[in-house]
């Protein structure tokens, strides 16, 4: 029998994701934190910056941004800045990065396809609106101990 405690399965969704991305990052010469800044800016449009993906991510900051250089040196992202603002980049994909995205794209449908295998349409969303609510906890406790964290 599978034990209960979902947490101890993290390793395991962790895990399945890196096989399914694998290739990916395989065929196209990049890096898994390159190909998780590309996707994330794909799939999140309202959140365009280095800070961004670092804060919704729990990313580090120097991998995120040395990532992020690799990707502009490639040609995939672009920096941009608003309304004279030099202070804050927003990132933009350049149109090469279009195939690795869709690439990406197709690898996580297979992990989702994977993963919930079995589970109909009203589970999911309890599922998901569960999870909201976890991620909201972790966020604002992250927020409010980031000095001790």
């Amino acid at each position: 029998m599978i034990p209960i405690n979902l947490w101890e399965h993290q390793n395991g969704i962790k895990t399945l994701y890196s096989h399914c991305v694998e290739q990916v990052c395989e065929r196209n010469s990049i890096t898994r934190m390159e190909l998780d800044i590309l996707l994330f800016l794909a799939n999140n449009p309202a959140y365009d910056t280095a800070t961004d993906i670092i804060e919704i991510r729990f990313l580090s900051k120097s991998q995120v941004s040395a990532s992020i250089k690799l990707l502009e040196q490639k040609g995939y992202l672009e920096k941009e800045y608003r309304q004279g603002n030099r202070k804050t980049a927003h990132l933009r994909i350049c149109g090469n990065a279009e195939g690795i995205i869709a690439d990406g794209r197709r690898a996580q449908r297979e992990f989702f396809q994977i993963m919930f295998c079995g589970i109909d349409v009203e589970e999911l969303e309890q599922m998901k609106q569960c999870h909201l609510r976890i991620l909201e906890n972790i966020h604002r406790y992250m927020k409010e101990n980031k000095d001790d964290i």
